[in-house]
């Protein structure tokens, strides 16, 4: 049985990423850094229908944190196979004219250096070059991105464009290495994300404009970063996929 490893799995994208995963047999490291309670719940539900997963706190933007989270994943589950950069933030809608320098990095750690030194720490156990078997690298990006997110969050999407980068590089870095590492770009999807800026109602507000007409669902958003995981997806390295209804 393989073990995945997923930020942020405690709710939203999460959570649905780490239901599937046990479904497709993998052991799922459920990560949280707040909702205790929520996690347990993705957990306990994954055990009870015959899987292996466990819960563990860490804050991904400690350093400490991250060595630990890593560690207790492989002492509990065994060897991870694959790592999905699924915990990130925003805040507040605002212009850039009104955000500070401690939004701005609150923002930038959480969504870039976190998964970059989750990564870095993937990287060390799954590269062949290291000892390694290979491994699957998924970092879940967002369409702002690409958009921009004009006056709502820029600071967030500066943040996943980072990632965006930071995808290509590290793709090229260790594919001779058994390591794959791509992303999925998700748009409006129904997330309790929304709330934490300050609208829990975006999707619907804005869904008109996006081409499909709809907000997506955070199991459609899972259903990429499975197959990019997956054996399905064996040549598919520094690759984008947009989960966003056309947008």
């Amino acid at each position: 049985m393989k073990t995945i490893l997923i930020t942020g799995a405690s709710r939203g994208i999460g959570a649905a990423t780490a239901l599937l995963a046990a479904r497709q047999g993998y052991a799922v490291s459920i990560n949280y850094h707040k909702n205790r309670s929520a996690a347990e719940a993705v957990a306990e539900q994954i055990i009870h229908n015959g899987g292996r997963a466990v819960a563990i706190h860490a804050d991904i933007t400690r350093e400490p944190d991250i060595l630990r989270l890593f560690s207790e994943t492989e002492r509990q589950l065994g060897t991870i196979y694959a790592l999905v950069n699924n915990a990130g933030i925003l805040e507040q809608q605002m212009r850039l004219e009104h955000l500070t320098m401690e939004r701005m990095e609150r923002i930038v750690k959480a969504n870039l250096l976190g998964p970059m030194c989750c990564a870095r720490e993937a990287v060390k156990r799954m590269s062949t070059k290291y000892g390694g078997r290979g491994g699957v690298i998924v970092n879940v990006s967002s369409i702002a991105a690409k958009t921009g997110s004009p006056n709502e969050y820029i600071d967030y999407a500066a943040s996943k464009g980072g990632l965006d980068t930071f995808t290509v590089g590290l793709s090229k870095e260790v594919a001779a290495e058994g390591i794959r590492v791509n992303a999925v770009r998700p748009s409006l999807i129904y997330t309790d994300i929304h709330t934490d800026g300050g609208e829990a109602g975006r999707v619907d507000r804005i869904k008109e404009r996006v081409p499909m007409r709809r907000g997506g669902h955070a199991t459609e958003v899972a259903e990429a970063i499975l197959w990019l995981i997956s054996e399905k997806s064996s040549y598919t390295t520094g690759s984008f996929i947009d989960v966003s209804g056309g947008i």
